[in-house]
């Protein structure tokens, strides 16, 4: 199994601020997206989407922000605008799966049912071009936190909230003196992010159960920190979110896997994509002729 990364750490690398050339993916992973939420960066995902081509999009979860529209509604004619992008946009991807999170749970109930090129599940089986099988799901059923102690994740939310809101702050003032975007938020995260592993241990819940089903690794999203990377022998994916990391997973043609990050330009200029994120190269095997499917077979 391979895991090895061809390009360093997370962050690291140049970014090229040109305009993006249009970029062929034979499969594209996001989630986090928080419609309804007015925190989230709709403007720059539809930038990535614009970007790119692909045969397979993957929408892992958390897109529309359920319970951010039920405290208040937010639901601006861009949102609309981007909904019809993922359905009928230059992606061009002859298959959209949307898997529901814990912020749109409601539509796990439509789990099984296909609208057209869109099909809803809960969680799904994908095969890579290089024959590597990939659980794909949200996540959140294996967050301690959110399953046990639903009074620390909500304690959880809010402080993520005011962070956002303190990080908003801080980096319209550095515009003002011409600084670069700066994640204050994410800083605070990574501070502490170390203590929450220990109690809650999501990657290590998840790759054991990507072990268990014998997968060779799992794809997912919900706890906005991307990750392309080696956990306890399996391939642990996270696709991040588009609040801040703005990042997504993709599968070349060969069938390696990338963590892409979508990066403003300087004072507002051009937006680019991070082209020396992480990535896991392919495995040398032959490529089957497989279409993804439902893990968990549901028939209606």
């Amino acid at each position: 199994m391979a895991s090895s990364f061809e390009n360093g750490n997370e962050g690291s690398g140049t970014v090229d601020f040109a305009q993006p050339k249009k970029r062929h993916f034979r499969s594209v992973w996001f989630s986090d997206l928080h419609l309804g939420s007015k925190d989230c960066r709709h403007d720059a995902l539809s930038l990535f989407l614009d970007s790119i081509t692909c045969d397979t999009l993957y929408l892992v979860g958390d897109i529309v922000d359920l319970w951010a529209l039920r405290k208040k509604w937010h639901w601006p004619s861009e949102y609309n605008l981007l909904v019809n992008q993922f359905l009928h946009g230059s992606h061009g991807a002859s298959e959209i799966v949307y898997i529901p999170g814990n912020h749109d749970e409601e539509l796990r109930d439509l789990a099984g049912y296909r609208f057209g090129n869109l099909r809803m599940e809960l969680q799904v089986q994908h095969v890579t071009a290089d024959g590597r099988r990939f659980l794909v799901l949200h996540g959140d059923e294996f967050d301690s936190v959110h399953n046990r102690c639903r009074w620390l994740s909500n304690l959880g939310n809010w402080f993520y909230g005011q962070l956002i809101l303190i990080n908003s702050a801080v980096n319209i003032v550095r515009g003002w003196w011409g600084r670069p975007y700066w994640s204050f938020s994410g800083t605070v995260k990574r501070r502490v992010k170390q203590v929450v592993k220990r109690f809650n241990r999501f990657e290590h819940r998840l790759t054991a159960e990507a072990t268990r089903r014998e997968f060779d690794g799992v794809i997912c999203g919900h706890i906005h920190q991307p990750g392309l990377r080696e956990v306890q022998g399996m391939l642990y994916c996270n696709t991040g979110d588009w609040i801040e990391s703005c990042s997504a997973i993709v599968e070349t043609e060969q069938g390696a896997l990338k963590l892409l990050k979508w990066v403003d330009g300087p004072r507002g200029g051009v937006s680019g994509w991070n082209e020396k994120s992480e990535a896991i190269p392919p495995a040398n095997v032959p490529a089957p002729q497989r279409s993804p499917r439902s893990a968990k077979p549901k028939s209606k």
